[in-house]
C-alpha cells in the first residue's frame, strides 16, 4: 500500500495498497561511483507485521454458513476512516462494501484524512457520533493515531486495520487485525520486471523511501535483495533515498545526467515514480525502463505504449477490501482473526495489464490504458 503520498503529507500511511504512505523528511543520496547490489544467496519471502506479527495468507480466511448468519442478524453498521482518497482507497472500499453487502453490514460514513492527522483525529469523532460498530481505517500517523482512535477502543468498537495500525494497537485487543498484502513478493516481482526488461544485465538505479515505515522499507529491501539474487549482471550504480515523492523528478534528473549508460530505475510507489518518468521524457532518456509499486492509469499507458515503464506490481485492491470485510466480520462475532492477513500482489505487464486492472479495480481498465 497506492501504499500513497502527497506533498507535504505526514508520514503513515500506503499507499499503495496503495499505499499508502508518507512524507516529510529530507532526501538523501549516496553515490560512490561504486557498483552494489544484493546477495548471492537466495533471499527470505517472509517478513513481519509493524509490531512484529506473523502473516497468515489471505486463502485462510472463511466464515461458516452459520457465522455469516450470526453476522446478518446482528444488524451491524460500520465507517470508513481513510488516509486519503485516492483511486486505490476507492478500490479497496468497494471490495470491503461487496463483502459487508454479503453480511449485512450498512456502511454509516466514508471520510478521507488527505493525509492529515489532526483531520484524521477529527473524522474519528464525526463517525463514533454515528455509533458504528466498526471502523475500517488506515493511520496517517501512527503515534498520533494512538490517541485519536482511543475513543473509539474505549467505547467497544472494533477497529480493522488496512496496513498501518496506531501506535502499539494489538491484534486482539486494540484492533481486530491488519491486513496488508505480500510485502516480499512486491520486490521479487519488480526484481524479476526489471531483470526481464534489461535481458539479465545493465546498470540501474535505485530510489527508494527515505523513512521508517515498515510497509515501503520491507518492499523496497526486498526488490534490492530479490535483483542482486537473481541477476547478478544488473548493478546498482546509485540509491537515493527520497521522503517527498514530489522531489524524484529532481532526484531522477541528477542519477540520469551522473550516470549516462544507467538502464533502469526501481522507485518505491507509482506517485513517485511519476517524477521519475517525468525525468526519463525530459531527457529523452527512452532507453531507461522504471518498475514500481500500485498501479496506477498514467503508468499504466505508459507501459502498454512501449514507454519507460517496464511494470507496476498491482496491490489487487478489491481482494485486499473484501479481506478487510471478512476479519471485520471475524470481529463482530468474537472470532479470532489472524493477525495480520496477507493477500498475493500480481505483477503487471503490458501483455496482462487488462486482467491485472481488474484484480485491483474491479472493473474494465479505461481506454488509455488499454491502449485505445
Amino acid at each position: 500500500m497506492k501504499l500513497t503520498r502527497r506533498r507535504g503529507a505526514a508520514l503513515g500511511a500506503i499507499c499503495a495498497l496503495a499505499l499508502l504512505v508518507s512524507a516529510c523528511s529530507n532526501e538523501t543520496s549516496s553515490d560512490g561511483g561504486g557498483a552494489s547490489s544484493g546477495p548471492r544467496t537466495e533471499p527470505s519471502l517472509s517478513f513481519v507485521g509493524p509490531g512484529g506479527e506473523t502473516p497468515t495468507a489471505a486463502d485462510q480466511l472463511s466464515l461458516t454458513p452459520e457465522e455469516q448468519q450470526k453476522v446478518k442478524d446482528g444488524n451491524y453498521s460500520a465507517a470508513f476512516v481513510w488516509h486519503e482518497g485516492s483511486a486505490l482507497t476507492k478500490a479497496v472500499e468497494s471490495g470491503v462494501r461487496k463483502e459487508f453487502d454479503q453480511l449485512g453490514i450498512k456502511v454509516l460514513a466514508s471520510t478521507s484524512a488527505e493525509f492529515d492527522a489532526a483531520r484524521q483525529a477529527n473524522n474519528v469523532q464525526t463517525v463514533l457520533a454515528l455509533k458504528p460498530d466498526l471502523i475500517v481505517t488506515i493511520a496517517v500517523d501512527p503515534t498520533a493515531a494512538a490517541a485519536a482512535f482511543k475513543p473509539a477502543v474505549d467505547a467497544g468498537v472494533k477497529l480493522v486495520v488496512m496496513t498501518t495500525p496506531p501506535k502499539d494497537y494489538k491484534a486482539g485487543e486494540q484492533i481486530v487485525g491488519i491486513v496488508t498484502a505480500d510485502l516480499t513478493a512486491f520486490g521479487k516481482a519488480n526484481a524479476e520486471m526489471l531483470g526481464k526488461a534489461l535481458g539479465g544485465k545493465g546498470k540501474v538505479g535505485y530510489i527508494y523511501h527515505d523513512a521508517d515505515f515498515w510497509f515501503t522499507n520491507q518492499r523496497d529491501k526486498a526488490f534490492k535483495d530479490w535483483l542482486g539474487y537473481l541477476y547478478p549482471d544488473i548493478k546498482i550504480v546509485e540509491e537515493t533515498g527520497f521522503s517527498d515523492p514530489a522531489r524524484t523528478e529532481d532526484i531522477a534528473t541528477a542519477m540520469l545526467t551522473r550516470h549516462s549508460d544507467l538502464n533502469g530505475v526501481y522507485v518505491a510507489w507509482a506517485t513517485a515514480a511519476e517524477g521519475v518518468l517525468a525525468a526519463t521524457r525530459q531527457q529523452g532518456r527512452t532507453d531507461v525502463k522504471i518498475v514500481t509499486n500500485d498501479l496506477e492509469a498514467n503508468l499504466a499507458a505508459d507501459m502498454v505504449k512501449g514507454g519507460n515503464i517496464a511494470g507496476v506490481v498491482a496491490n489487487g485492491s478489491t481482494r485486499l477490501g473484501q479481506n478487510l470485510g471478512i476479519v471485520a466480520a471475524y470481529g463482530l462475532i468474537g472470532k479470532k482473526a489472524p493477525e495480520l492477513v496477507v493477500g498475493s500482489p500480481m505483477a503487471a505487464t503490458k501483455e496482462n495489464i487488462a486482467e491485472a486492472w481488474r484484480d485491483d479495480y474491479g472493473q474494465e481498465p479505461p481506454a488509455e490504458v488499454r491502449g485505445n
